[in-house]
């Protein structure tokens, strides 16, 4: 655990504080002269877990006080997704900026049912086996500028589960009550888009008895995202430095896959454990004003598998996307990723960069 602590403490102090100093005021166009756009987005995707995905995504984009020339345009929405394996997802979400960008609030609420799998090795045959969770999630959270562009900010999740194994296994309920406490350096010159500076996060999540859970759990969150103008100001180089510990019992439903934001090209739900350390670059090519193109690879490890074998190994990946601007006034992309894992392959659907 000592040696996970120092590589997190080196992702926290390795945050460019030698780098040139950028422009970090962000960039503020009025959304429009009513001060909100609206769009709707289809949502299509794949993978290898949930098969295919459709879904439509309502998004506003809005100034909450026109007087403001400071603070980012906020954002609210909301999120209906089917699969072809039957899981399905209805989600809502708004982050909202407030008084000159000195406070951010967010919520998000989530109700589901995922139809999913997992590995395992020393069963009487080794392999996937099927589970499925009834989820119902909700999350408050609250940033506060302290100095400069150093946020705190704290955070309360409830989330209730309800799984059945398909191997014999019992069925179990997990309710968790988690409060979490963060710090933010923002240094970005853009908040949906930035194109120089870097953004340094980290976070602490407990889900203590006190709070109503039957299992104490607490999880170390922290990542350092960089970002290089490149081609005269036309594309962007970025790259991400990410690690998340599990602490305590970590429940099932809690434990992290390889996958998705931290490492592209992992689908199955193979790689599971209750921490992973994750390393990746991305360059964005803009040929157009309102398209571009990424390409993107990276490498991962996790620890705290129930396949022992998984602990430690290298789980690269890597890929290619595309990237359509859905605002008229604002840098804010949606898009589509492709990528391959080891043994996997995911695809991708894209709501703002992938960090």
């Amino acid at each position: 655990m000592k040696k996970i602590l120092l590589i997190l403490l080196c992702i926290l102090t390795e945050n460019s504080f030698a780098q040139q100093e950028v422009d970090v005021s962000v960039k503020k166009d009025s959304v429009s002269e009513n001060s909100v756009e609206f769009t709707v987005m289809p949502y299509v995707s794949y993978n290898r877990n949930l098969k295919a995905m459709f879904g439509v995504i309502p998004m506003l984009m809005y100034d909450v006080d026109k007087t403001d020339t400071i603070s980012p345009p906020s954002i609210s929405g909301v999120a209906g997704v089917y699969t072809t394996n039957k899981s399905y997802f209805f989600t809502g979400f708004t982050k909202i900026y407030l008084q000159e960008d000195h406070w951010r609030l967010s919520a998000f609420v989530v109700l589901g049912d995922y139809n999913s799998q997992f590995y395992v090795t020393d069963a009487e045959v080794p392999g996937f086996y099927d589970y499925a969770t009834k989820a119902k999630i909700i999350s408050v959270d609250a940033q506060r500028k302290i100095v400069n562009d150093l946020f705190a900010g704290i955070s309360l999740t409830h989330a209730y589960y309800e799984t059945d194994y398909f191997n014999g296994k019992l069925p179990s309920t997990t309710e968790l009550n988690s409060l979490e406490g963060s710090l933010l350096l923002d240094k970005r010159n853009d908040i949906y888009y930035p194109t120089q500076g870097y953004r340094a996060k980290l976070k602490l999540e407990t889900s203590p008895e006190w709070l109503g859970n039957e299992l104490a759990s607490d999880r170390i969150i922290a990542s350092l995202d960089h970002y290089l103008s490149m081609r005269e100001n036309k594309d962007v180089l970025a790259a991400r430095l990410s690690g998340k510990i599990g602490l305590g019992e970590v429940p099932f439903e809690r434990q992290i896959s390889i996958g998705g934001k931290d490492i592209r090209g992992y689908s199955e739900g193979k790689f599971r454990g209750n921490g992973l350390l994750a390393l990746q670059g991305e360059y964005r090519w803009n040929f157009s004003s309102k398209m571009g193109l990424v390409g993107f690879g990276g490498l991962s490890t996790l620890y705290g598998s129930e396949n022992e074998s998984f602990d430690w190994d290298l789980y690269p990946g890597a890929g290619v996307g595309y990237r359509y601007k859905a605002f008229k006034k604002v840098k804010f992309n949606i898009g589509l990723d492709v990528a391959v894992g080891k043994d996997d392959f995911g695809v991708y659907f894209r709501i703002g960069e992938s960090f």
